[in-house]
């Protein structure tokens, strides 16, 4: 089943289950042999030693940092360019198996905000639990830590987490942290993690002791769904944002990438990890502050939303009409450049520009975004040979033939309208042992629909032109050529200050 989250950013933990269990009484009706769940992530929550979240102890209700953290609430890149820059210094060799940047995302830069913003709810915690584990312990009473998030957002590499000098180097208190309230058993994805209890059968309404998996992630939980784990293959999952896996025989540092785990999305391989931080969400921006009431009326008139309005008429001219280009960094850039100071940015208006031409561009600047980074995994060495999309924007046909054109590659799509949920059940079946392994209940649950969407050759020339003026500006305002984008945040925070 597919992990649930809440918006507030003071999420209630037990929210989280009893909302499960409220979709398993709806939806099941047979006999289940087996449940697995998967998460957002990097999503971690201080807990005691028995898994009472802190937020739940008399005292830290009102501590916003004792709730669970949020991975697109980035407060914490002050303590991420620490530890970039700390690595560095130190030359530790796992900095590379991340592209060669931690991010404000992942557990480590959260929990060492934590220590220094919030000592005491730091001091209190005995355990810095992703919510995809925590989740699992509920239902079956153990606590594992999950391949996926130990390695990608947890700094797992090689059997160990990062040295307690290297802890030492970022902070004297921060000694001990992966030692006391990381470290804990690692389960393989797919594995058994006990059997659900007594206590959980009660809340969820199914027969105690089946089995229930090792946690996941909701991005990667959804390869196997989406038959796309054999090397080579890119699963891009767009919604929100957007989280591009694949697996690859070999291991390879890949500049820029969000990580690479043995075993981080089917045991047995190497998983890649890299992503864009904002995709529907810039989508869902410019329409909610962006798009004037005429567009909004002109939609409720015809019936159709303000999104699916704006495209028609965006894709009613041809590729290059707008006149725009964008850097669809609005939420900062996760791969290939791995900073979230950065900003969005719109270039060509004209008094002639219209709103639906900037909606336009910024759909096709997500996905310029994804052709860097598919170039880049390429130029390292682990060449995309085919693009499988999952998600809700799959519903967007006009943007998914944009990801052709533009990447110049056929576009096969995830034949599930529940990824994460189907994925999930894959994983439940082989802890339960229906089937040996991840890879052989793949074959059998998954579901695709290869190559849905052809490349235009004439449009895709056109994009040519367009990504080699994204590239211009990528490189220029990303990578330390005009840093007017970090200028202006700190102007705004001093303005606020």
């Amino acid at each position: 089943m597919a992990g649930i989250v809440g918006e507030s950013l003071k999420w209630d933990p037990y929210g989280f289950v009893m909302t499960s269990n409220h979709s398993l009484y709806e939806s099941v009706n047979r006999v289940l042999i087996g449940i697995a769940t998967d998460f957002t992530a990097s999503t971690p929550m201080p807990v005691v030693a028995d898994g009472t979240p802190v937020c739940e102890l008399p005292g830290f209700d009102g501590n916003p940092h004792a709730y669970v953290k949020l991975w697109k609430h980035h407060a914490a890149q002050p303590h991420a360019d620490r530890i970039n820059a700390v690595a560095v210094e130190r030359g530790e060799p796992w900095l590379a198996r991340y592209g060669g940047f931690i991010s404000s995302e992942w557990e480590y830069a959260k929990a060492l905000q934590l220590l220094e913003e919030a000592p005491e709810v730091y001091e209190c915690m005995d355990h810095w639990v992703e919510a995809a584990d925590w989740i699992v312990w509920q239902l079956c009473g153990s606590y594992l830590r999950n391949a996926c998030t130990a390695g990608y957002k947890g700094i797992y590499q090689g059997g160990e987490y990062p040295s307690p000098e290297f802890e030492k180097a970022l902070n004297p208190d921060f000694v001990g942290f992966a030692e006391t309230k990381l470290d804990h058993r690692i389960g393989e994805l797919g594995e058994r993690a006990g059997g659900l209890t007594a206590e959980a059968a009660g809340w969820t309404g199914l027969p105690a002791g089946i089995a229930v998996a090792v946690g996941n992630v909701d991005a990667h939980v959804t390869a196997p769904a989406a038959r796309a784990i054999e090397s080579g293959q890119m699963l891009a999952i767009m919604g929100t944002s957007t989280c591009h896996v694949m697996n690859h025989d070999h291991l390879v540092e890949v500049p820029g990438m969000c990580g690479v785990v043995d075993g981080g999305i089917v045991a047995g391989t190497y998983g890649y990890e890299a992503g864009q931080s904002g995709v529907g969400d810039i989508f869902a921006w410019y329409v909610d502050h962006q798009v004037p009431a005429s567009y909004v009326d002109a939609a409720a008139e015809t019936g159709v939303s303000v999104h699916e309005h704006l495209t028609e008429l965006a894709f009613a001219e041809p590729p290059g009409a707008h006149g725009l280009i964008a850097l669809d960094w609005v939420n900062g850039n996760r791969s290939v450049l791995v900073d979230a100071g950065l900003s969005g940015l719109v270039i060509g208006h004209t008094l002639a520009t219209r709103a639906e031409h900037v909606y336009r561009a910024l759909l096709e600047s997500t996905v310029f975004g994804t052709r860097m980074i598919v170039e880049t995994f390429g130029t390292a060495g682990v060449p995309v040979t085919e693009f499988v999309v999952a998600g809700g924007l799959l519903k967007n046909r006009q943007l998914m033939q944009t990801y052709a054109d533009v990447l110049r590659m056929p576009i096969s799509t995830i034949a599930s309208e529940q990824g994460p949920a189907l994925g999930s059940a894959i994983h439940a079946a082989v802890a339960a042992g229906a089937y040996p392994d991840v890879l052989a209940a793949s074959e059998v649950m998954g579901r695709v629909d290869r190559g849905v969407y052809q490349p235009d050759p004439a449009a895709a020339a056109v994009y040519d032109r367009l990504y080699a003026e994204y590239r211009l500006l990528h490189d220029s305002f990303g990578r330390g050529g005009n840093d007017v984008m970090k200028r202006l945040k700190r102007l705004r925070q001093e303005a606020l200050a």
